[in-house]
């Protein structure tokens, strides 16, 4: 229990490790499709042979109709269905009471009344039979339909099927009336009924949208998705069968049956296990990676959650896009994964982080192998376009090789399994160039990632070394010989990390502002003191050694006020590390031997380098400002100075926190002696 509450309390690192690890294959395995996945591979196989064993029905299903089948029986509801119109029964009662009252109140009394109750009675009549048969409303549903063309009326919510000339229309009706009143006008007034009846006359039938669509859209989803049943154990289709369109079904029938069985319960459970299984695997190869072979990755739980994030969001984007199913997923940006990764990484880590990403979504990946074989031949190329970043137009660049390679890989896998090159869509290739074009937002993402997780690319890098730069500007116009010693500096400890495995880019950019603090008092440092005159003459010792060691303070103060990276601003801290200013401290030394030193007053306050670039940084800074003191410069001497320099560097345990080992050490000797020989014009001289 007491190793437990240890391990706990002191194991915070590790504790976040697995909790981030249990969350990303959480995370991923929530996305993953709970179905069953179908064995075979058959999408592009119609039309060829079958190239597995015998395949035998395993259980009943039912045959699912094709996507034609279905689109022509819908088009033939949609041919055949009939519109609906509604019987307004209270017109007739409305209008001929309507036509009685104004009768009565327009009746010329003075007529004879045999005159008026014949008009009347046949008026009523003439109303009663229009209506009968319905006065139908003009509409698009109709419009330009022949006189046999049917629909349906409802009459007290029954429908009964009529034909358009079982119906009157408004001119119809008109002249329904005007012949009827010629037929039986005798012995009644029909100037004086005439327009009665005519105003009397309305649409009685009216088009019911509502009830048209309800019954369409019921007769569609009435449309069954089978036809058919294969029994268990019936044959499905025989090694070297050709696939035909009817063969191509039942596979089809089969692999969405087989797939949703394996949403059953005891389905779910093993197909949930299956995942867990997959994504942990694939997942622990990667971990397991960093911890072999990038130690400084793997110990940092950032990086660790700026990887394990970016393999989440390409899971999330291509489940999203898998439901979605109105474009290809070759549409996204798969590529954008390595290029990110190999803007803050090496070209190693971009290619077995895209490696491991794209292993586990080709389980979510129609044709799982082309998929992969494309996403992986594409990712390599994306890796090696931009294994030395110097400018951003590179991403271009990336990109329009990203598209090349998609397309001639597709192109090759086509024609390798149709045979030919006529069943290739040029639609494929949109996919592929909208998958290239969205490539480039890598290029602001690498921003946003550096500002969210604090890291510094090498294309930042390439921009913070250009001495063009406004802070450079300033070194190079306050403290001009400090500025050219940064740039001796940098191209000696570029140089040097190339040698032994670094960050050169990243040396290169620590190395030209790891001085900026001199800017602040120039002339105290000899580099600058052009005029031959030295302010340290009317200050104490331990108050010069105290203005030297401020450049470092002063310098991080600098670099902070100008948003300078914390890479960078690290080597500014640590180019001295917790060494002492020697020369003022002996002369201190030699001025007062009787009294006391306080030597930390001479102690530059650290941290002492933690990585390679930080230690070559500490030791190219070193052996470049010591060269310029030299007496005389042979072969002989510079061999002393840089032996010496160094081993009082390592002495003085500066490099203890550093991944640097003894054989990276007497590599980096070699390389500055060869560095400062050539500096100062020497000869090797060989032996004879």
């Amino acid at each position: 229990m007491k190793k437990l509450i240890s391990f706990i309390r002191h194991g915070h690192p590790e504790i976040y490790k697995c909790i981030l690890f249990i969350i990303a294959v959480a995370i991923i395995v929530y996305v993953f499709p709970k179905q069953g996945k179908f064995q075979y591979e058959f999408q592009n196989l119609k039309g060829k042979p079958w190239p597995h064993d015998h395949l035998i029905a395993p259980f009943d299903f039912a045959i699912k109709k094709s996507s034609d089948e279905l689109a022509l029986e819908k088009s033939e509801i949609l041919k055949n269905s009939k519109p609906y119109f509604k019987s307004a029964n209270s017109i007739l009662a409305t209008r001929k009471l309507q036509l009685i009252k104004e009768f009565e109140e327009q009746w010329d009394t003075n007529k004879s009344l045999k005159i008026k109750d014949k008009s009347l009675a046949l008026s009523k009549n003439i109303i009663d039979s229009i209506y009968s048969k319905g006065i139908i409303e003009p509409s698009e549903i109709i419009e330009n339909k022949p006189a046999d063309y049917s629909v349906y009326v409802l009459k007290n919510n029954i429908a009964e099927e009529y034909v358009l000339k079982d119906f009157h229309t408004i001119i119809s009706a008109y002249e329904y009336l005007q012949e009827q009143l010629r037929k039986h006008g005798t012995g009644i007034d029909t100037k004086f009924i005439l327009p009665l009846l005519e105003n009397s006359i309305a649409h009685s039938l009216f088009y019911d949208k509502e009830t048209s669509e309800k019954v369409l859209n019921q007769a569609i989803e009435a449309i069954s998705f089978s036809r058919d049943v294969i029994i268990k154990d019936q044959s499905i289709v025989s090694k070297g069968e050709i696939i035909d369109t009817k063969i191509f079904q039942l596979l089809q029938s089969l692999k969405w049956e087989f797939e949703e069985k394996g949403g059953g319960k005891s389905g779910t459970f093993f197909v949930l296990l299956g995942q867990i299984l997959i994504v942990t695997l694939c997942l622990s190869v990667l971990i397991i990676f960093l911890a072999f072979f990038r130690k400084d990755i793997f110990l940092n739980n950032t990086k660790i959650t700026f990887i394990l994030l970016l393999i989440v969001l390409q899971v999330l984007m291509i489940r999203l896009a898998l439901n979605s199913q109105s474009f290809s997923i070759y549409i996204l940006p798969f590529c954008i994964l390595p290029i990110i990764i190999r803007a803050f990484y090496d070209t190693r880590i971009a290619l077995f982080v895209h490696l491991i990403t794209v292993l586990v979504i080709s389980f979510m990946a129609p044709n799982r192998f082309e998929f992969a074989f494309l996403q992986l031949v594409t990712g390599i190329i994306a890796i090696l376009s931009i294994v030395n970043i110097h400018n951003r137009s590179q991403i271009f660049i990336s990109s329009i090789l990203i598209f090349l390679t998609y397309s001639i890989a597709f192109f090759g896998i086509t024609i390798i399994q149709d045979g030919g090159s006529d069943v290739i869509n040029i639609y494929d290739f949109a996919w592929f160039g909208i998958s290239a074009l969205l490539t480039l937002f890598s290029y602001p993402l690498i921003f946003i990632f550096e500002k969210i997780f604090g890291f510094v690319s090498d294309v930042s890098l390439l921009e913070l070394s250009d001495t063009n730069g406004k802070l450079l500007r300033e070194l190079a116009l306050l403290a001009p010989g400090t500025f050219q010693h940064s740039l001796q500096v940098a191209n000696i400890a570029e140089d040097a990390i190339y040698s032994i495995g670094g960050n050169a880019l990243l040396v290169r950019a620590g190395a030209l502002y790891h001085d900026i603090g001199k800017m602040e008092m120039p002339l105290y440092f000899i580099e600058n003191q052009a005029s031959g005159i030295n302010p340290h003459e009317d200050l104490n010792y331990d108050e010069s050694a105290a203005i030297i060691i401020g450049h470092v303070i002063k310098g991080v103060e600098i670099a902070k006020k100008h948003n300078l990276p914390e890479q960078i601003i690290d080597f500014i801290r640590s180019h001295h590390g917790t060494t002492i200013t020697a020369y003022f401290y002996r002369s201190f030394q030699n001025a007062f031997p009787e009294e006391h030193i306080d030597i930390e007053k001479f102690r530059y306050p650290g941290p002492i380098p933690f990585s390679k670039e930080s230690a070559v940084l500490m030791m190219a800074d070193s052996v470049e400002a010591a060269s310029r003191s030299l007496k005389k410069y042979d072969a002989e001497s510079i061999d002393n100075l840089v032996e010496l320099i160094i081993t009082s560097q390592i002495e003085q345990n500066q490099f203890i926190n550093s991944d640097i080992t003894f054989r990276d050490i007497n590599v980096l000797k070699k390389i500055f002696k060869k560095k400062l020989m050539n500096m100062y014009h020497l000869r090797v001289e060989y032996p004879r």
